[in-house]
């Protein structure tokens, strides 16, 4: 098997729903042995989130938690702690999502867990981070949509209120915990000791809203809604063909000459009004009634074929079923299939990140809840006869 970069690493998955797991399923993905810790009975709390292939593998969860071993262990009992403390002392990179407060409670925070290993590093996810007069609070990802602000310039003006179906939020957070994590892991080969992070839902909301807020600071009014289309561009937005739907990027001058161009609308193209971008901006309504009324009249294919012949971005809006048959995304190889025990032929979207010359592989099936209990707690040294007295005890599962 050819080597991966994370090859030696081994990552101690204290952290549940999104955030967390994913980051933990990239650094599995580069190669780290992850170990899932979850709670007994239960375990993460997206294995029951609908629908199911199987019982327990909700399919947020599969999406999630790939190239991974599962232990369950209550981690509220001493014994319990004891064992996540061996298991920290023999990591590189242990990954926790508690409230503020409950890893500390738990002995899992960066003060317990580095006092046994110095190497380790620390990742602590959390909602609104942990200082601060909301670092109690609870925040999933629509939360943050909505205190952040990206809820209130989403979707169409005068319409409700819209969560974006993909939880952008939870997702880049994980994605910046796995650059963090690499950082301190690149760090430590020049220093030889672990470190520390802290990543929120709340920083990485922040983060995303760089432009808007760059905009409001200038403007000093909240920006309109704008449903498919952008308040700095025009024409730039999705438009009804005459036979459906289809989204048309015109982000520069030139594009937009060559628009005019296959659009028949030559006798605007040089108008003081429409000339350059601001100018469009400035006269948005007017443009668009030119665009909209040309779009109209021919189909989704036709303009999809014209202008991407001259190099203006378009697409039409796909479904996931469109996504999915469409050429390009079989060649692209990032949809990926395994057998998982419990739940058959699997599909799964795989690192997003392409190694040349080496094969996309899924590596191993989103485990069951405490599927390598025994094989973990055996690699610490523990009999068999121990193993089953800690079952016995409530302690593990």
């Amino acid at each position: 098997m050819m080597s991966r970069p994370l090859d030696g690493i081994r990552v101690l998955d204290l952290s549940k729903v999104l955030a967390g797991p994913l980051c933990a399923q990239y650094l599995g993905d580069l190669g780290a042995e992850v170990i899932k810790v979850e709670a007994l009975g239960q375990g993460d709390e997206t294995r029951g989130w609908p629908p199911f292939p199987a019982p327990g593998l909700g399919t947020v969860f599969l999406s999630a938690n790939r190239n991974k071993r599962s232990i369950a262990i209550d981690m509220k009992s001493g014994e319990g702690r004891q064992l996540v403390h061996e298991l920290a002392k023999s990591s590189d990179v242990a990954i926790e999502s508690f409230g503020t407060g409950v890893a500390e409670r738990l002995g899992i925070d960066a003060a317990s867990l580095r006092a046994l290993n110095d190497r380790l590093v620390h990742c602590s996810i959390s909602g609104f981070g942990r200082t601060g007069p909301l670092k109690n609070s609870p925040g999933y990802d629509v939360i943050l949509q909505a205190f952040s602000g990206i809820m209130s310039m989403t979707g169409d003006e005068g319409g409700g209120y819209i969560r974006s179906p993909i939880s952008p939020i939870d997702q880049m957070t994980g994605v910046h915990a796995f650059s963090g994590i690499l950082a301190c892991l690149f760090a430590r080969e020049k220093s030889g000791k672990g470190a520390a992070i802290q990543v929120s839902l709340f920083d990485t909301a922040l983060g995303l809203l760089g432009y808007n807020l760059q905009t409001f600071w200038e403007r000093g009014t909240q920006p309109a809604k704008c449903g498919s289309s952008h308040e700095s561009l025009c024409p730039y937005q999705a438009f009804e063909a005459a036979d459906g739907p289809i989204m048309i990027g015109v982000a520069n001058d030139n594009l937009w000459r060559k628009f005019c161009a296959v659009a028949g609308l030559g006798a605007i193209v040089d108008d003081p009004k429409f000339r350059t971008n601001a100018d469009r901006v400035r006269h948005r309504t007017e443009t668009l009634h030119h665009v909209r009324n040309v779009i109209a009249s021919n189909t989704v294919a036709h303009w999809n074929a014209a202008l991407n012949e001259v190099g203006i971005p378009c697409s039409p809006i796909n479904t996931l079923a469109q996504l999915l048959e469409h050429p390009h995304t079989k060649a692209n190889r990032l949809i990926m299939q395994y057998d998982h025990a419990a739940a058959g032929r699997l599909n799964a979207v795989g690192y997003p990140v392409t190694f040349v010359d080496q094969e996309q592989s899924p590596g191993l099936p989103p485990p069951m809840l405490g599927q390598h209990t025994d094989d973990v707690l055996s690699e610490l040294g523990l009999s068999a006869a121990a193993i089953e007295a800690l079952r016995r005890g409530g302690i593990v599962g």
